[in-house]
């Protein structure tokens, strides 16, 4: 019993503090600005999270990853294979596989698919390749085929275009640099992809 007249008190000052919230709050909402400048403030807080999203993505926390892929074929069309390389710090993958009627170019963008796929996060990448057909399809003709509906300049469908959509889903979510490199001349990582892409090949051979 000698508790309850502090107990009481302390309800009393919990129910006062509660309203002075309350009203605090309230307050608070009947000054806020109009709606033209809470879009200004959402635009503001958009640009700045996009500012610092970009500046996450081009930060050291991100895991950096080396990329070397290659493509062959016997025939072209005919039976082909891709090779992949994957690189980061001491550890390395190797991937490779193939079709029994393809083309180099399939084969080629197939590589860069299957190596992006293989990562398990967003990371930073170095993709070499030495398909001119891939480095230059990504940063200088993609954009344009998305615009024009998948079609070329000259309105024609574009040439591989279920994998091209399907690495321009994977490259959304990496920072990607994109080399060429001169195939069979010597590039250790290069020909190390060269000899996964021929053994793709090797296993649909006859």
């Amino acid at each position: 019993p000698f508790l309850e007249p502090f107990f009481l008190s302390r309800q009393s000052s919990a129910i006062k503090g509660f309203a002075w919230l309350v009203k605090s709050k309230i307050a608070l909402f009947l000054k806020l600005p109009p709606l033209a400048q809470l879009q200004n403030v959402a635009s503001s807080i958009k640009t700045r999270y996009s500012k610092a999203m970009s500046e996450a993505r081009n930060s050291n926390s991100y895991p950096h990853i080396v990329i070397y892929t290659d493509g062959a074929c016997k025939g072209n069309p005919g039976p082909g294979g891709w090779g992949a390389v994957l690189r980061s710090g001491e550890h390395e993958k190797h991937l490779h596989g193939g079709e029994k009627h393809t083309t180099n170019n399939r084969m080629e963008i197939s590589a860069v698919i299957f190596a992006l796929q293989a990562l398990k996060q967003p990371s930073s990448v170095e993709i070499w390749t030495d398909s001119q057909y891939v480095q230059k399809g990504v940063t200088e003709w993609l954009d344009g085929w998305k615009k024009r509906g998948w079609k070329t300049a000259g309105k024609d469908p574009v040439k591989n275009a279920d994998l091209w959509q399907v690495l321009d889903g994977l490259i959304a979510n990496h920072e990607i640099s994109w080399h060429w490199v001169r195939g069979h001349n010597g590039h250790p990582g290069n020909e190390l992809a060269d000899q996964l892409a021929n053994k793709g090949v090797e296993d649909f051979l006859p």
